[in-house]
């Protein structure tokens, strides 16, 4: 099977079970920035970070392909694209709670900086919340039906990869880098 089929070369690509829409319609701008924030989390496992956080990052990308699939089928309900849910949500917030106990408790807003795993994190958080808020807008402008715990499975995964940033800079022995107010 060929990589290329050169069905978008004309600036659209289909759906899956649905139709051909342009390569910049608001449902595919979602899914290719949930794809970004998939890629950067690849970046981040590559950085060297423990064992125990490459395995969440790891389920995470698994995660993040289902709501890139759920994103790209106009009727996922009889595709059976429905996989996030609100267990999936729970597992990011025990895991935010179980990485935050071994955290100073923050008094300041902190720069996105640190080590090369900390600072991909970052940058990842950063997509994320691009993606949460691509996926509002197609919900909003085209009242596209997507699962009610895709939308909070994102925003508590940008939660999730700001505490993992924090941890990275821990694990690396880098102070996390407090902003202060220009004067």
């Amino acid at each position: 099977m060929k990589i290329y089929t050169r069905t978008g070369d004309a600036g659209s690509t289909g759906l899956f079970g649905g139709p051909r829409v342009a390569k910049d319609d608001d449902r595919i701008e979602a899914y290719g920035t949930v794809d970004e924030v998939n890629a950067c989390i690849g970046m981040v496992r590559s950085a060297g970070v423990s064992d125990e956080i490459d395995a969440q990052l790891c389920e995470i990308q698994h995660a993040l392909f289902s709501i890139g699939a759920e994103l790209a089928t106009p009727n996922p309900d009889e595709h059976g694209m429905r996989i996030i849910d609100s267990a999936a949500v729970k597992r990011l917030e025990d895991w935010i709670d179980t990485h935050e106990a071994q955290l100073t408790p923050l008094k300041n807003f902190i720069l996105p900086a640190g080590g090369a795993a900390a600072t991909h994190l970052h940058l990842a958080r950063a997509i994320c919340r691009r993606a949460e808020r691509r996926v509002v807008t197609l919900v909003r402008r085209h009242e596209v039906s997507v699962s009610e715990a895709l939308i909070v499975y994102l925003n508590r995964l940008s939660d999730l990869l700001f505490v993992l940033s924090r941890v990275a800079n821990l694990d690396a022995n880098v102070d996390d880098d407090h902003w202060q107010r220009p004067s």
